[in-house]
């Protein structure tokens, strides 16, 4: 079963405003030119006519830089491979990382893609679920964290106690424009669902040590315990997270850092991090994430999932991976409820803040060839589209 062709297919897809229940726009803004999200799409075919597909984001800018770099970089080291030969397609990867280790991260995402399609297209032709061909699934429901960008201090009520109405449990905000509306819009939140609901803050690396200590102490102060701080700082500030490790009662998480191969086992080491917020796509694939997962666990950290505003397809992904990693046992976060529309036939739909793990063959789900069509981009629009991941 030979790969005979790769895609990569570059769109837009919107969405829906925060005025709608269940479609608030979430990381968006509400200016609609703003709320509009690219993506890259991956269609794998193969010699007996199968198609896999994959989903990724387009780290490197423009739809011109995006085509280039898969058609030149990654697919010369995937055409002609048989399509199981996901373990060797990515050592051939790692035999050249002279050359993508430039890329880093960037190129990451674009093997992860691949990889993605490969478990698709393999799963597809023996007519088995990837979840079984990983071992099995534990679990046939995987809980959800609700995400929430940046939004003034009444917005954040309304979206908190939609998001406990609908049957969630978690809710990650993103935060770090200001220490102290950060705290005021979590204690606010907080008395909105009457503690009914767990958070989780996000800065995106960007407190200071001393902020980060405010932060925390302040709602531990008002009997608010965050699940966790995500990345509050910059990257590779090991000592940085281990003393505020040491300050707070607060667990912190690690995401961005977690984008280097051996920064798990380095921050464990440095007795650095509580939680470990892994990402298919920027750790390579499913594959190289189940590694990283294995040391964490091995070491007493736990885990969750990062969202990227994820489309279908890599939904799909992600609940074949949580729902065979029992180590990943927090919550993944979500903005999955958010799409105006679908790039797969059949949506996926929550329960009580879960979705189902798929049983069809492969990734579990039909891709919608003119939805796809409808979203087709030939560039990409210049403006920013949303907040940060």
């Amino acid at each position: 079963m030979t790969i005979t062709d790769l895609e990569a297919i570059p769109i837009e897809v919107r969405f829906s405003p925060r005025s709608e229940d269940g479609g608030l726009g979430s990381y968006a803004r509400q200016d609609s030119s703003r709320s509009v999200q690219p993506r890259v799409l991956l269609r794998l075919e193969t010699d007996d006519g199968v198609t896999g597909w994959g989903e990724m984001l387009p780290t490197m800018g423009s739809v011109d830089v995006v085509r280039s770099v898969f058609e030149k970089l990654i697919a010369p080291y995937v055409v002609g491979r048989e399509v199981w030969e996901i373990e060797a397609f990515l050592q051939a990867i790692d035999r050249n990382s002279f050359t993508l280790a430039y890329y880093n991260a960037n190129v990451q995402t674009f093997v992860a893609g691949v990889e993605m399609a490969m478990w698709d297209a393999w799963g597809k032709h023996l007519g088995e679920p990837v979840h079984r061909l990983l071992g099995g699934k534990y679990i046939d429901e995987v809980p959800f964290a609700f995400a929430l960008g940046v939004v003034d201090i009444e917005e954040s009520r309304r979206i908190a106690r939609q998001a406990a109405e609908n049957g969630f449990e978690v809710l990650k905000t993103k935060a770090g424009r200001d220490w102290r509306f950060d705290v005021e819009r979590i204690r606010a939140m907080h008395d909105a669902v009457d503690g009914e609901l767990e958070f989780r803050l996000d800065p995106n690396q960007g407190y200071s040590f001393e902020d980060a200590v405010r932060v925390g102490a302040r709602l531990e102060d008002a009997e608010i315990y965050l699940q966790y701080l995500e990345q509050p700082v910059r990257v590779d500030s090991f000592g940085t997270l281990k003393r505020l490790r040491q300050r707070l009662t607060t667990p912190i998480a690690v995401n961005e850092d977690l984008y280097y191969p051996h920064n798990m086992l380095h921050l464990a080491r440095e007795d650095a991090v509580d939680v470990g917020v892994v990402e298919l796509l920027s750790m390579g694939g499913i594959l190289r994430l189940k590694r990283q997962v294995g040391v964490a666990s091995a070491l007493g950290i736990s885990l969750s999932h990062h969202s990227g505003r994820d489309l279908g397809i890599k939904t799909a992904a992600i609940l074949q991976t949580v729902a065979t990693t029992p180590a990943i046992a927090l919550p993944p976060d979500t903005v999955y409820y958010a799409w105006a529309d679908a790039v797969i036939e059949s949506p996926f739909e929550f329960d009580d803040g879960r979705l189902s793990v798929p049983d069809d063959p492969g990734l579990g789900v039909t891709v919608d060839t003119e939805a796809i069509e409808r979203h087709r981009v030939e560039e990409y629009r210049s403006e920013p589209t949303a907040d940060p991941e």
